[in-house]
């Protein structure tokens, strides 16, 4: 998707460095000491319209260090080169634990863990509610939309190379302002700890399905937490990538045969009535409320949805330049996956008889916990993965500039573990409190979704052109500046439908399904298993 990203044509506008590249930095591999490779950290005046690769400008200066300590506030404008990634790679040289690691295999790993994974099979439920037609188009919208924002986040981190996360880039984008980090902040580990605990949830309802609720529900979820904080030890992402290509070949087996068991199984699907036929309803049925149709919207928004994680994947990349073919393999991957194992269950189990996930509409009990049993590594990596992003981001604030961020110490690894078990003894109590699992998706995306999926990058686009072209950015490229500002002021607009009326819908179908007594009560031993 090319939108907003094109060749700067024009000298005339203001940057944040006025310094221009040398020859030598202009013909600077990426991951050399010279960093940009012709994307500039600012205008150079001598260059008129020479093409060549277009030069990106800093939005500002640099608000934070590095994974390896280099740059920070106050950096002036000679030091920009000091946090290159070259020189980040340069510093961490001697560690005994290397961060700046991930080849974009390894990342492509992390990001088929993160999108390939259990909330596909609520993609049945969504198809069923909004009808299949409106949802294939709605899922191929929304991938479209996730990544050409994904694009965005990797074009700031390029010119950003400092940044660790997506509270760096928070604070960066709202002129600096402190108060923005630390809303950044605390969005960004609630919507992580949300997770870890919905993974909680769904492991426990796992082992329910598998054993017949033969222990406490409770029990259950602490055996998960304690697994999943293991898993998470871990502490580079380069490490984390093999458990990461496991999880996600597991999960693509496991959606595979969900899907092929609806397809040949001979038993009715799960709560059959004969006096209502299974149906496939190809657009909204009659009653559908506004409510119901959000939820639906927001369990498929979720799915795609996960650009918080990003910006710290590409900060441990070695070639963050090489970011676009991770992305695109997962984005084409995903499509087609979620669209044929979406439409295919809903197919034969009927949109009447949908359940989230789409295991429980399967009517053989055989079918059902074979193939729930794959995802079993999903259910414990996701959550790690996670908790490993909220962990970083705390670990590396509090031993920013000492020996323990980079090697193996007693008080580097006992306060990371620490990290870690409060994240977890967090999430355990999500899962308890709040045991339900599609209305917590669409709360989370509604949340926080509003602003990682769709707010900020409507910002960073607003404010990266206008960094490179001036205050009439939108106005130097024509009719592709008009089309790319507008189109970045719509997905504002659509972050704040989500924030808006998708917080609407979520909170009433949590009252609904509390009125109903669908769900079950908070630290209850009661079974929450598919079976019953």
């Amino acid at each position: 998707m090319a939108i907003g990203f094109g060749r700067k044509t024009t000298t005339n506008t203001p940057a944040i460095n006025q310094q221009p590249l040398s020859s030598t930095d202009q013909d600077a591999a990426f991951g050399d000491k010279s960093y940009y490779n012709g994307f500039g950290s600012g205008d150079d005046e001598n260059q008129g319209t020479t093409r060549g690769p277009r030069k990106m400008s800093r939005i500002d200066k640099p608000v934070t260090k590095s994974i390896s300590g280099a740059g920070g506030a106050g950096t002036s404008d000679d030091d920009d080169m000091s946090i290159s990634v070259g020189k980040q790679m340069e510093l961490e040289a001697g560690n005994a634990i290397k961060y700046r690691t991930c080849s974009w295999q390894k990342t492509a790993a992390l990001l088929f863990s993160e999108y390939i994974c259990l909330a596909i099979m609520s993609f049945p439920y969504s198809y069923s509610v909004l009808g299949l037609i409106p949802g294939l188009i709605l899922t191929v919208v929304i991938a479209g939309l996730v990544l050409y924002t994904s694009l965005t986040v990797w074009e700031f981190c390029l010119r950003h190379p400092e940044v660790k996360d997506v509270c760096d880039i928070g604070q960066m984008l709202f002129w600096n302002q402190k108060w923005a980090w630390w809303f950044t902040a605390v969005m960004f580990l609630l919507n992580n700890t949300f997770i870890q605990g919905f993974h909680c949830l769904v492991g426990s309802k796992y082992l329910n399905t598998m054993t017949d609720g033969a222990v406490c529900t409770i029990v259950f979820s602490i055996v998960v937490a304690i697994v999943s904080f293991f898993c998470s030890l871990p502490r580079t992402f380069s490490t984390l990538a093999k458990l990461a290509t496991l999880s996600a070949l597991f999960t693509f087996i496991s959606v595979l045969l969900a899907a092929i068991f609806a397809a040949v199984e001979k038993e009715p699907p799960r709560g059959y009535d004969p006096k209502d036929p299974i149906a496939l309803y190809l657009i909204p049925q009659k009653g559908t409320t506004f409510a119901d149709g959000m939820n639906a919207f927001m369990n498929i928004s979720y799915t795609f949805i996960g650009q918080i994680t990003l910006p710290s994947f590409i900060a441990e990349m070695k070639e963050p330049r090489d970011f676009p073919k991770a992305l695109w393999a997962v984005t084409i991957a995903e499509v087609i996956l979620f669209s044929l194992v979406g439409a295919i269950i809903v197919a034969y189990t009927g949109s009447n008889y949908y359940t989230a996930p789409a295991f429980g509409s399967l009517g053989n009990t055989l079918y059902l916990k074979v193939s729930f049993s794959f995802m079993i590594p999903t259910l414990i990596f996701l959550g790690v993965l996670y908790a490993s992003v909220s962990a970083r981001f705390v670990f590396f604030r509090l031993f920013a500039g000492t020996r323990h961020l980079g090697n193996n110490t007693i008080k580097g690894w006992a306060g990371w573990s620490a990290i870690l078990a409060v994240t977890w003894i967090f999430a355990f109590i999500i899962a308890e409190v709040i045991p339900f699992f599609s209305d917590l998706l669409s709360l989370m995306s509604s949340l926080f979704d509003s602003f990682f999926g769709f707010i900020f990058w409507g910002v960073a686009y607003i404010r990266m052109r206008r960094a490179d072209y001036g205050p009439g950015f939108w106005k130097q490229r024509g009719i592709r500046g008009i089309f790319g500002f507008v189109f970045n002021i719509v997905l504002c607009l659509i972050g704040l439908l989500f924030l808006t009326a998708g917080t609407y819908a979520s909170v009433e179908g949590i009252v609904q399904g509390y009125a109903s007594n669908s769900f079950g009560g908070p630290f209850t031993c009661k079974s929450n298993g598919l079976l019953g």
